[in-house]
C-alpha cells in the first residue's frame, strides 16, 4: 500500500509512518520544511517538499497520483494564531481533498478533534475556538465531497507509550489517548475500508485497536 500523509513530519505522521514501513508500506510525506527531510527518512517515508499553504491542487495531487491512500494529519499547532488555523487546519485539508479527488484518490482520512461542538461555548477560549471552527469545516468541506473518507477525532493527546487498548465510537466522554495510540488506529482505519463514511472519536480505552475498528462497522 502507498499512502500520502499531509502534515508528514508531525508527531502522529512520523510515528504512522514508522509503522507503515515495519510492514513494507510505502509512505509519502508531505512536509514543508526541508530541515525535517532526515527525520522523515529516518522514520521510514519519504519526503516531499510541498507547502499546503501555497500549493495548488494541481501540484498536490502530482505526488498523491498512484496513491492507495491519503492521510491529512497536519496543523498550525498551539500557538500558530488565528490566521494560520484557518489556513492549516481548513485551508490546507481542503486543498489535499481536492487534490485526492484530481488524482483519483478515494480513500481519505481526515485527524481531527473532538470538542468541535463547543466551539461557541462562552467559557471556550477564543483562540481555541478558531482552532475547532476551522477544525469543524475541514470536516464539513471532506463530507461534501465524493470520496471514501473517515474522520477520527482524537481526544487530549499525550506522549505516552501505545497501550494498543482504546476506545472508538461516534461519540465518547472526553479523555486523552497517546499519539501512538493514535497512529495505530490509523493504520487499523487503512485497513478497513468499511469505515469509509464515519465520523470516530477516540480515546485511550480497553479494547485492542483492530477489534475496536472492527466493531464500528
Amino acid at each position: 500500500m502507498r499512502v500520502v500523509i499531509a502534515g508528514g513530519h508531525g508527531q502522529i505522521a512520523l510515528l504512522l509512518e514508522q509503522l507503515l514501513a515495519t510492514r513494507g508500506d510505502a509512505a509519502t510525506a508531505l512536509v514543508r520544511n526541508p530541515d525535517h527531510f532526515l527525520d522523515v527518512q529516518n522514520a521510514g517515508a519519504v519526503p516531499v517538499l510541498c507547502d499546503l499553504e501555497t500549493s495548488d491542487a494541481d501540484s498536490v495531487a502530482s505526488y498523491l497520483n498512484g496513491a492507495d491512500a491519503a492521510i491529512f494529519a497536519a496543523g498550525a499547532g498551539a500557538g500558530s494564531g488565528n490566521t494560520r488555523k484557518d489556513t492549516v487546519d481548513f485551508g490546507a485539508s481542503a486543498l489535499f481533498a481536492s487534490a485526492a479527488v484530481a488524482a483519483g484518490v478515494r480513500r481519505l482520512i481526515q485527524v481531527s478533534t473532538v470538542g468541535i461542538e463547543l466551539a461557541d461555548s462562552p467559557t471556550m477560549d477564543p483562540e481555541f475556538a478558531v482552532y475547532l471552527r476551522a477544525k469543524g469545516a475541514a470536516e464539513e468541506d471532506l463530507k461534501s465531497r465524493d470520496l471514501d473518507w473517515t474522520i477520527l477525532r482524537p481526544g487530549p493527546l499525550t506522549n505516552d507509550q501505545p497501550t494498543g487498548l482504546v476506545a472508538l465510537e461516534p461519540k465518547l466522554p472526553r479523555a486523552s489517548v497517546s499519539r501512538a495510540d493514535v497512529a495505530g488506529v490509523l493504520v487499523a482505519l487503512l485497513d478497513e475500508p468499511r469505515t469509509s463514511g464515519m465520523t470516530l472519536e477516540l480515546t485511550s480505552g480497553d479494547t485492542p485497536v483492530v477489534q475496536a475498528v472492527r466493531a464500528v462497522l
